[in-house]
């Protein structure tokens, strides 16, 4: 077991880092996404979708 993780260092490093950074992204994506702020970070002037998007938090009593 110790020979297979010496021999497979350098991936499982880069590995857990590849991880690392994907899961701090999801969490950022989904802190965002809790303030109600939108997913690019353009104003919604020109947006197709500025009608439709919710730019508050949703009230308690609306869930």
């Amino acid at each position: 077991m110790i020979q297979w993780l010496s021999e497979n260092l350098a991936t499982i490093l880069v590995a857990l880092i590849v991880f690392a950074v994907l899961a701090l992204a999801v969490a950022k994506l989904i802190r965002d996404k809790r303030r109600g702020r939108g997913g690019c970070s353009c104003g919604c002037g020109g947006c197709p979708h500025a009608g439709t998007c919710r730019r508050e938090p949703p009230s308690p009593g609306d869930r």
